[in-house]
Order: C-alpha cells, then sequence, then structure tokens
C-alpha cells in the first residue's frame, strides 16, 4: 500500500465507522491509533457531538489541536470537547489508551491533521520563541491537570466561544490550566484583562503586546501581571499616555511599572513606542 492511497483508506473507513454512531463509540477500545484522527474530522465535520465526547475520553495523542479544524467558532462542537474533558476528568482512573493532555485551541496544528487526512492544508509557520514547558503526559503523571492552549488577544469584540470557554475554566481552575505563549490587548476594559488573567497561567507567556490607548495609571495596574510573566521574551508597549515629573503619583505610577521589569529575567527584545512617561527616569527603567 502506498504512502498516497493510505489516507484516503483511513477516511473511508471513518466514514464506514460514523454510518452507525454508537457502534463506533462502542469500537473506541479497540480502534487502531491510526483511525482516531480521520474519524476525529469526520465527526467533527458532520456535528457528530456524542462521537466527539467520547473520543476525547480514549484519545491516544498527548495533545489534541482541535484549533487547527475550527476555522471559525463552532460553539457546538467547543461544547462537545469540553463535555468530554469534563468525563475525563470526573474518571477516577483513566484509561490506558487516554494519553490527551493538551487541549489545544490556537490556529496551529494543520500539519497532523494533514498528515493523517492527505489533503493539503495550509500549515502556520512555527514561532521562534523558545518553549518554557515540556507537554507532560496524563500516563505519566495521572494527576496533572489538563491544559488548554489559546490565543490570547483582548479586542473590543468578544466571540460567545471565548466567553464561555473561560466560564468553563474558571469553574476548574484546578483541574484545568489555561496558558497562552502570547497576549496581544488592543482595545479592552482593564477590568476584563485582569478577570481573565487571573485564572491564566502567566508563567507560560513568552510574548506581550499592549497596542491601545492607556493612561500611566492604567499601565500601573496592569504591571503586577505583567511582573508574573517571568518567560516573557518580547514585550512592545505602545500609546502610553503621561509624564513621571508631572506629579508625585505620576511618578509613582511609574516605579510601579519599572520595579516589574527586574523580574524579567528572560526578557531579550523590548519596544516602547513614544514612552514620553519615562522622560526623566529612563536609566532608573534600565537599571
Amino acid at each position: 500500500m502506498s504512502l498516497q492511497t493510505r489516507p484516503r483508506l483511513l477516511n473511508l473507513a471513518a466514514v464506514s465507522l460514523l454510518r452507525d454512531e454508537a457502534s463506533a463509540i462502542t469500537a473506541l477500545e479497540y480502534l487502531p491509533i491510526e483511525l482516531f484522527p480521520p474519524l476525529f474530522m469526520e465527526a467533527f465535520c458532520g456535528s457528530r457531538s456524542e462521537t466527539l465526547k467520547a473520543m476525547v475520553c480514549a484519545w491516544p495523542f498527548v495533545r489534541l489541536p482541535l484549533g487547527g479544524l475550527m476555522q471559525k467558532p463552532h460553539m457546538g462542537t467547543l461544547q462537545a470537547v469540553l463535555d468530554g474533558l469534563d468525563i475525563l476528568l470526573a474518571q477516577k482512573k483513566h484509561s490506558k489508551r487516554c494519553k490527551l493532555g493538551v487541549l489545544d485551541l490556537r490556529n496551529t496544528g494543520q500539519d497532523f491533521w494533514k498528515m493523517w487526512s492527505g489533503s493539503s492544508v495550509h500549515v502556520s509557520s512555527s514561532s521562534s520563541m523558545t518553549p518554557v514547558a515540556e507537554v507532560r503526559s496524563r500516563t505519566e503523571q495521572p494527576l496533572a491537570p489538563l491544559e488548554v492552549f489559546i490565543e490570547l488577544h483582548f479586542k473590543e469584540s468578544t466571540t460567545d466561544d471565548f466567553i464561555y470557554l473561560m466560564r468553563w475554566v474558571e469553574q476548574r481552575k484546578t483541574s484545568i490550566h489555561l496558558c497562552s505563549t502570547k497576549l496581544k490587548i488592543t482595545s479592552i476594559s482593564l477590568e476584563n484583562i485582569m478577570q481573565v488573567l487571573g485564572i491564566v497561567q502567566l508563567d507560560y507567556i513568552q510574548e506581550v503586546e499592549v497596542n491601545c490607548i492607556w493612561h500611566l495609571s492604567t499601565l500601573a495596574m496592569f504591571a503586577p501581571f505583567l511582573g508574573q510573566m517571568s518567560n516573557i521574551q518580547r514585550l512592545h508597549l505602545s500609546h502610553i499616555h503621561g509624564l513621571a515629573f508631572e506629579e508625585e503619583e505620576e511618578y509613582y505610577h511609574v516605579v510601579q511599572i519599572t520595579s516589574q521589569f527586574r523580574k524579567l529575567y528572560h526578557l531579550r527584545d523590548l519596544y516602547l513606542e513614544t514612552p514620553s512617561f519615562l522622560e526623566g527616569c529612563l536609566i532608573q527603567m534600565l537599571r
């Protein structure tokens, strides 16, 4: 059998299995690993929620790159997968087959699905950032929290699936770790940002971009979160209004901000656009 025909035969096998969804779910325990990705893709495209939930509980790979399939928000699919995770978390002992430790909702992982489908799928370029943590296998650490990776972009509009995911994670903070390697802020209230950052594993973040109009006092309120992002390698701040020498309060805000920089041991690239707030105290920050 050639490598070119194998993915097509796997897809046909997945389609055949899903003709009887109940039988497909029952067969998961005995299904060859090679059939899991094509079967998951068929269930995803066909909105087979029960099959998706069952497959999450039996997923034989460490990572489930769901974001690589979700070109547009799929609330029903996301709910089915999260329901599957709830079932998995409720189990006192996971099956020997299940190795799931990471649910990846970022727009990555297309190469994983391409390998099993044989179709032409765009593969995003890999990040140049140095990884800060190794993926943990739940077979080695059965009590380790499940990791959920997302694209953390705060903007003016918030999708329903993002709100649903945040509420879901917040209710399961002891068993779910919400992770992101990049944080981008373009427009949203600081109160909402702080609420979400309160449930995010901040030490996973490696790149931060703040590209919206903030007053110096706003940046000072954000600074303690910045100090907890101990693995930041790139930091971009722009449009921060305020001058350090105008009032004693403004100077206090600058001290709050610059004091966090000493905690960023891995910082490689620092970009400050029109940093008028550092006038008169740039040396203090660099020190």
